[in-house]
């Protein structure tokens, strides 16, 4: 798995944040509560030291433009024939993330077929994280 570069890019400004709701979500986001975890709950869990692995399945170009510090790049189309990494995890929760949260769904479905049942998506991915917990995070 491919660690976070210490250095992060310059923030790009181009799209306005829509508006967020109080859960931080924005307004009319459909929040999948048996999938999805919000943003928030996931900053909580960073804040509170919890142990579980923050997983990025976005390519690495999208991972040099913009990283979560804790997150751990394994790109989605690598997910299938990188299993053998996450099974020390299997125990763990894991929380998938990626540019708006879809890819991460995809991912989390998939890695809880393969009986790594503590998975879940981070609703909004990076954008929403970028938008409401860590605007140093570039948008693209």
């Amino acid at each position: 798995m491919q660690e976070p570069p210490t250095s992060k890019p310059a923030q790009s400004t181009h799209r306005p944040a829509p508006n967020l709701g109080p859960d931080g979500l924005p307004e009319g986001y459909n929040f999948q509560d048996r999938i999805e975890v919000s943003p928030r709950q996931v900053s909580a869990m960073i804040e509170a030291g919890e142990d579980f692995l923050l997983l990025d399945c976005r390519t690495p170009r999208e991972f040099e433009v913009a990283r979560i510090e804790k997150g751990v790049l394994v790109p989605l189309q690598e997910l299938g024939a990188r299993l053998e990494e996450l099974k020390p995890y299997s125990g763990k929760k894991i929380v998938v993330y990626c540019h708006h949260g879809m890819r991460s769904l995809r991912a989390a479905v998939g890695l809880r077929q393969q009986g790594l049942g503590d998975v879940w998506s981070m609703a909004g991915g990076i954008d929403l994280w970028s938008m409401d917990i860590d605007q140093a995070v570039p948008r693209y």
